[in-house]
């Protein structure tokens, strides 16, 4: 049996950075409804930068800190906006 994938782990064209430590990837879980408090579902449907600034540190392994989102780069805070989308879709509409 091979190993699939994880399909909420995205693996960021720039690390992010901490003194020695160095997170190349990010995996991302299922929020509750509790962890969306403090943004719009309309936001995060549109991947609002400062929603996913919010919602992104309460749902990733590793921990990261909402400067640290404010920090991506551009192209990753896209795959993980996309990522976290993902969770957004009634099961029948993946």
């Amino acid at each position: 049996m091979t190993e699939q994938a994880n399909p909420h782990a995205v693996t960021l064209d720039t690390p992010i950075v901490r003194g020695e430590q160095t997170i190349a990837e990010i995996t991302l879980r299922k929020p509750n409804s509790g962890e969306l408090r403090g943004t719009s579902l309309n936001a995060l449907v549109n991947l609002d930068v400062d929603a996913l600034v919010k919602v992104l540190p309460r749902i990733a392994t590793p921990a990261i800190t909402e400067f640290d989102v404010r920090e991506l780069d551009p192209s990753d805070l896209v795959q993980l906006g996309v990522t976290f989308a993902d969770f957004l879709l009634p099961n029948r509409a993946r």
